[in-house]
């Protein structure tokens, strides 16, 4: 999705974490059109936004997840970059994309990590905050 236009549903809850001068949100939301309950399947979608609020120039270079379903069955998933992309944000800059996870229960978590590296070649990791997927007017709250 590239640079950040910002929008986003109003209804949408919003979670977010900061480390150190980067700002990660993310928003949540079930894809009643992508998923199938009757073959045990759920789709979720989630927006991200990643914001440098530093001074240097910083690389987003892989990521981290941690899945974590109704039953409390996890997966790990971790990879280069994101959506195909490993965004160089200047300070000041954000970067926003969106993805999706399917699940086999009706709701679940997800949290993770996203690995940078800053101009100059130090590596830190920054926290993407752990976030809720339950369907819409269930209670809400991280499993």
């Amino acid at each position: 999705m590239g640079r950040i236009n910002r929008r986003g549903s109003p209804d949408s809850p919003v979670y977010t974490a900061r480390t150190g001068d980067i700002l990660v949100r993310v928003s949540p939301a079930y894809s009643p059109e992508e998923s199938s309950p009757d073959t045990g399947r759920w789709i979720w979608i989630y927006t991200i936004e990643i914001e440098n609020h530093g001074t240097d120039t910083v690389t987003l270079v892989s990521r981290h997840w941690v899945i974590t379903d109704a039953r409390n069955r996890v997966e790990e998933v971790r990879g280069q970059g994101v959506v195909g992309e490993q965004p160089v944000l200047g300070p000041r800059e954000a970067f926003r994309y969106q993805s999706g996870c399917p699940l086999g229960t009706p709701s679940g978590a997800m949290r993770g990590t996203y690995q940078m590296v800053t101009a100059a070649g130090e590596a830190f990791e920054v926290e993407i905050p752990a976030f809720s997927l339950h369907l819409p007017g269930a209670r809400r709250r991280l499993n």
